[in-house]
């Protein structure tokens, strides 16, 4: 019965952390207190390298904070522990039992140097946590003995029943090991949270802050960790003290990471976090950077990935004013960053129903927005484009968001965003480009009912272009949402210009079924797979 790597890692959450991606010597630093051969240790054993008390000191993780420091040995620790029993895994499915017993004696030490560590300088301690301390020593000897028996034989038999014991004992490392780091996780994140409620100290509350911020970092499950412990609770009260002022930044960008877990965005409503944002974002006290960080918060809880947000009744009753004050931050900020932020939460407010889209249609969004995209430190980047051109498409659906998008020259924007190329190259920038280009298609074909409207985008040599994302698969990054977008607005566009069409184009591109025209452009692709 063996152990697979998937059943083992189920219970280390913490195989894969952003927090260690430190310095490489530091890193080896570290691990040369625990990295240590038996003979040396003994030799060395009470003899201090420096008579300082504190030669220890210049090894580790050097923070201001005493629970900052813990929390990020407890996370390196995990990380380092994980990455071994999965390694211990990985070898004993080979049968590479030497090698299997080395690891584990070095993860032992692991173990111990975690627990040691911890016990040294955690500030809560808990007849809980030292019962699992205790269960994971012993299981982690266990299986060192079991291991060290492995090296001392060659029947068969006897090692096929050994690795059977050896995959349980691995399996019960695994789970205790995982019930220790949560359980202590949990209580250092308790800790912070209550030094976010009850610290009038600046210097604390911005290492609890920091703190919270570097958990929610690590994937799901420790945001999650986080949010259960009302974290959400503590950060709105710092962010109702004026001295707390230069904290708001930090404590919105921790919110925003937060918010991507439902369980943080009921919490926000039940403190009523909805109208403390929004006198935020339309106090002009506030600077630009964090009025920048409430708009993140608000494009996280409005994502059209959270179902349950329209059901937000605060959020409703405050949509007119946050709608005016993140067109304000359009129209006023002075970075790129700024103004993509505020565009990403009105890009999703746009998704809530046609409603949302009157009221930002009604307050100048299309003269805002593209204004801003004439400016390049405002609009700078394609992913601010793909939030300015999906507020444009889903604006377009409205009637009178034709005659201002051709007041403002619009159409020529759309139409330039057709050509979006990336800078860096990079996977992220080509799917923003991606976006931009299907957008752009999208708005065009919506608004060509409007005669006026497909003249204008003629004029601007629309057709070719649309042509050759059509014929050139290189041109729209093989995408096949861009050559559905590029069809469709391709044929609303020949419903008043179809002369000035090649009659090729027309037979493949145009009279065909859409599904035929599709299939023939995709077809394309192969040479270029």
């Amino acid at each position: 019965m063996a152990v697979h790597n998937g059943s083992l890692l189920n219970v280390l959450p913490f195989h894969r952390m952003n927090l260690m991606q430190v310095d490489s010597v530091q890193r080896w630093m570290d691990d040369l207190m625990v990295m240590t051969e038996c003979e040396c240790m003994c030799i060395l054993q009470s003899k201090p390298i420096s008579v300082e008390d504190d030669s220890q000191s210049d090894l580790m993780l050097s923070t201001p904070d005493g629970s900052h420091n813990c929390l990020e040995m407890l996370l390196r620790r995990a990380w380092i522990i994980s990455t071994e029993l999965t390694k211990i895994v990985q070898k004993l499915e080979k049968n590479r039992w030497r090698r299997v017993h080395t690891m584990t004696i070095k993860t032992n030490c692991h173990v111990h140097s975690m627990i040691k560590e911890y016990n040294a300088h955690a500030k809560i301690s808990a007849e809980r946590m030292h019962q699992y301390q205790t269960l994971l020593l012993d299981k982690c000897s266990e299986l060192t003995e079991l291991t060290e028996r492995c090296t001392q034989t060659e029947n068969e038999d006897e090692l096929s029943s050994m690795k059977f014991s050896i995959n349980e004992t691995l399996t019960a490392v695994g789970q205790n090991f995982s019930q220790l780091i949560n359980l202590a996780l949990v209580q250092e994140v308790k800790g912070l949270v209550e030094q976010l409620e009850a610290s009038d100290n600046i210097h604390s509350v911005e290492a609890a802050i920091r703190s919270l911020f570097g958990l929610t970092q690590e994937g799901d499950r420790l945001c999650h960790l986080v949010a259960q412990e009302e974290a959400v609770v503590g950060l709105f009260k710092i962010l109702r003290q004026d001295h707390f002022k230069v904290l708001y930044p930090a404590a919105l960008r921790t919110l925003a990471s937060l918010c991507c877990m439902e369980e943080a965005i009921h919490q926000l409503d039940k403190v009523d976090g909805i109208l403390c944002l929004t006198e935020i974002l339309t106090d002009d006290s506030h600077s630009e950077a964090t009025k920048a960080e409430v708009a993140a918060v608000i494009a996280q809880i409005t994502s059209p990935h959270v179902t349950f947000t329209q059901h937000l009744s605060s959020f409703l009753e405050n949509m007119e004013e946050i709608v005016t004050a993140l067109l304000k931050l359009c129209e006023d900020s002075s970075t790129g960053e700024s103004c993509l932020l505020a565009s990403a939460a009105l890009a999703n407010i746009t998704f809530f129903d046609s409603l949302a889209c009157e009221m930002i249609l009604q307050m100048g969004a299309v003269r805002i927005l593209i204004n801003a995209c004439s400016d390049k430190q405002r609009v700078n980047t394609a992913y601010a484009r793909d939030q300015v051109v999906t507020i444009l498409a889903n604006l377009s659906i409205l009637d009178p968001c034709a005659e201002e998008i051709l007041q403002e020259n619009g159409v020529e924007l759309l139409v330039q965003m057709l050509s979006e190329k990336p800078i860096s190259g990079s996977l992220a920038e080509i799917s923003a480009c991606e976006r931009v280009l299907q957008k752009s298609a999208i708005t065009l074909a919506r608004l060509g009912r409007h005669t006026n409207i497909a003249e204008a985008a003629i004029n601007c040599d629309c057709i070719r272009q649309l042509i050759a994302l059509c014929r050139h698969p290189e041109e729209r990054y093989n995408s096949d949402a861009v050559l559905v977008a590029c069809l469709a607005a391709l044929r609303r566009l020949a419903v008043t210009h179809s002369d000035g069409i090649e009659d090729s184009d027309l037979q493949q591109l145009v009279r065909p079924r859409l599904v035929d025209s599709f299939l023939l452009c995709s077809n394309m692709e192969e040479s270029f797979v």
